[in-house]
């Protein structure tokens, strides 16, 4: 029998009834059920599935939420990606700095372009790319800078435009995590010259299979972006360059728009959710990372961080220890990324090894990714910072 643990005086020692998973799309979908089906009703009835007046009134829709001019809808965050890259002319020879600890696309885009992804290590306190040692992975090949807005909030933007400014170097953010957060007061996506979107069904707005969005406020690339979505094409059968079939699909588009009013409130969800298992942790006593216990994550001056995932870092080389305690408690948890990219055997050919980004690889062995979507009980908090707490103090 599950401990029900309503009461701050209660302490959740047994398992609960029903596991706490990392994400429970189930609960986000119940209360949209009747607006989503009608909405894909619409899109059946009509018959235009490819791209039409669907795909149309959500890129606008993105497009005033993010606060840009454009927003061209793709049909995942790596082809977002991809296409801004193909959008700037990269290609053999050319060099994009980038993060080695993310996502694979982040880097496999410029592989795939016949470009070399450069890294850049990232600040510890953040997880994203530390400006400090931003300068130093520019080469005289350098086409582009992209900057990963990781787990939900911005990377330190203004010293990264900066250089960029300063080296006439475009820059992609790369905010598959982070729609919603802000820097400054400015959304992810208005920030640099193009924002790369995913609409992957984990994301903290996704859709019911792959989709993503590319944000620009320059006319051009804009025109460019859509043609190379269309295969480079310009008018019906006439291709001024070589695109991909990178398309938005208007099922993804009307579910997408459907759930886009309520991302700000799931957003705050997540982080009163973060803040409470944290507030939870410190009151039963749970032990920092300085400490040797969990170390939670920090929102930087200036953001707003959207906790696109909540991830933790565990000291004293208990990561697998506590993956293992939270196995047997029916807790969701994820390793958000256990190979940083310039260690990632396709990638060998770069010449990266060991030690080269010492802090992308630390992150890679102690971070782990907890439960924090919206929908969580005050139980399941309650639950998952006891144990964590508990789990600090061994």
């Amino acid at each position: 029998m599950g401990v029900v643990c309503s009461s701050a005086a209660m302490e959740p020692t047994m398992p609960l009834a029903v596991p706490v998973p990392l994400l429970d799309l189930k609960k986000q979908y119940a209360t949209l059920r009747d607006e989503i089906r009608a909405a894909t009703d619409e899109v059946f009835e009509s018959q235009g599935f490819i791209l039409g007046p669907k795909v149309e009134a959500f890129e606008k829709a993105i497009a005033e939420y993010v606060g840009v001019k454009h927003a061209v809808g793709m049909s995942s965050g790596t082809d977002a990606q991809l296409a801004a890259m193909m959008a700037l002319g990269i290609g053999p020879g050319d060099d994009v700095v980038t993060s080695p600890y993310t996502f694979f696309a982040s880097a496999g885009a410029v592989v795939r372009l016949g470009a070399r992804p450069v890294f850049c290590d990232i600040d510890p306190a953040t997880c994203n790319v530390d400006p400090e040692k931003l300068a130093k992975a520019i080469t005289p090949r350098t086409k582009a800078i992209q900057p990963v807005h990781l787990y939900g909030q911005c990377a330190d933007m203004d010293p990264i435009l900066a250089v960029a400014k300063e080296k006439g170097i475009p820059v992609i953010e790369d905010a598959c995590q982070s729609l919603g957060a802000a820097y400054k007061g400015k959304k992810a996506g208005a920030l640099g010259d193009f924002g790369a979107f995913s609409f992957f069904p984990s994301k903290n707005l996704g859709g019911f299979g792959d989709g993503g969005m590319v944000t620009t406020n320059d006319d051009g690339y804009a025109t460019t972006l859509r043609a190379l979505r269309m295969h480079g094409e310009t008018s019906r059968y006439h291709h001024r360059l070589v695109g991909g079939n990178f398309r938005l699909d208007a099922l993804q588009a009307v579910v997408l728009h459907v759930k886009l009013p309520h991302l700000d409130s799931w957003a705050e969800g997540r982080r009163q959710n973060a803040a409470e298992i944290e507030r939870r942790f410190l009151e039963h006593g749970g032990r920092t990372f300085e400490e040797g216990g969990i170390g939670f994550p920090r929102e930087a001056p200036g953001m707003y961080h959207v906790y696109n995932q909540f991830v933790v870092r565990v000291a004293r080389g208990r990561r697998e220890e506590l993956k293992e305690r939270l196995t047997g408690l029916k807790i969701g948890h994820a390793v958000y990324y256990p190979v940083p990219l310039h260690l990632q055997e396709c990638f060998a050919g770069l010449g990266g090894k060991s030690g080269d980004y010492p802090e992308a690889e630390r992150a890679a062995m102690e971070t782990l990714a907890l439960p924090v979507f919206p929908e969580l009980t005050g139980s399941q908090k309650a639950f998952v910072a006891y144990h964590l707490a508990q789990f600090s103090r061994e």
